[in-house]
């Protein structure tokens, strides 16, 4: 597969919602996973983790509803994402695209599997990447 870009929504509390619209209206296949599925419990569990559609024509549109306890913050809530299973460009990718920015989240190895970080390059972009299985 190597790696892909995509946009990367987040929502405040209606992601759902938001791409089961997209879905209606872009087609292809939705795949919806809540913070509770992740281990996650009490206020907030029932909110989406992570959203990916993925169309027929090979669009493919992520997001998610701001995680418990962090702030939403409208005009700011897009991110790009970058994922596949090239674990050597995406961890070249994330070297350089992090450099002079301020790491958020650490490429490191998450609950479900993948490793992930997140970071705010130095023009203020929010980007997230994942490696596929490592």
């Amino acid at each position: 597969m190597g790696s892909k870009l995509n946009p990367y929504i987040a929502f405040d509390g209606n992601a759902q919602e938001a791409m089961e619209f997209y879905h209606g209206v872009l087609g292809g296949e939705l795949v919806v996973n809540t913070f509770g599925e992740s281990g996650i419990e009490g206020e907030g569990a029932e909110k989406v983790m992570h959203a990916q559609l993925t169309t027929d024509v090979g669009y493919t549109l992520m997001a998610s509803d701001t995680p418990p306890g962090t702030v939403h913050r409208p005009g700011q809530n897009i991110a790009i994402s970058l994922s596949g299973d090239d674990a050597n460009h995406l961890r070249a990718y994330w070297d350089g695209l992090s450099d002079g920015g301020e790491v958020t989240m650490p490429l490191e190895q998450q609950v479900w599997g993948d490793e992930y970080g997140s970071f705010v390059d130095r023009f203020g972009i929010v980007w997230m990447v994942n490696i596929n299985g490592t």
